[in-house]
């Protein structure tokens, strides 16, 4: 069991949701230069998490526990979540935060919740002793072509294109 069809529905739809929640961001944004450069360096801060996470994950091969992995399980929703923390301090607008919160927490939600069960099931349980710390921490090192391979080169780019966006909408 993989979370239900409605769980799995989400979180396959959580990237053109994104598009559509961020759009509507963007048009009720009201940054301030102030608002944008705390927003982009917490932005950043999400981004660069994701970056770390993405250089030692193998998506759908194996349990990961090296780099952030030791610490979180799931550095890269984390990182997602600061991003739209990011977002919604560089706006400057409780609607947008708002948006920003509903997003997410459905969205993420929806997809820990499947990747769990679907991790669980794919290495017989593996994940549920990972979750209760009993693996040990891999010895992977981070490697940028794994960033690469899990084209977070695309999430760089939406950042850049985002902090652009509302640097245009700045007051």
């Amino acid at each position: 069991m993989t979370g239900g069809p409605a769980l799995r529905r989400i979180a396959r739809l959580r990237v053109p949701l994104g598009f559509t929640a961020a759009g509507l961001a963007l048009w009720l944004a009201r940054p301030t230069s102030a608002s944008l450069a705390l927003g982009l360096l917490i932005m950043a801060s999400g981004e660069a998490l994701r970056i770390w996470a993405s250089g030692h994950i193998d998506k759908g091969r194996e349990i990961t526990t090296s780099g952030p992995y030791r610490y979180t399980r799931h550095p890269l929703y984390l990182g997602s979540a600061v991003l739209g923390l990011g977002f919604a301090v560089a706006s400057r607008s409780w609607v947008v935060a708002a948006l920003v919160i509903v997003y997410l927490g459905l969205t993420l939600f929806a997809a820990i919740r499947t990747e769990e069960a679907t991790l669980d099931e794919r290495f017989a349980g593996a994940y549920s002793r990972y979750r209760g710390s009993r693996l040990p921490p891999s010895g992977r090192r981070f490697s940028l072509a794994r960033v690469w391979e899990n084209r977070e080169h695309r999430a760089v780019i939406g950042f850049v294109i985002a902090g652009l966006l509302l640097l245009v909408r700045t007051r």
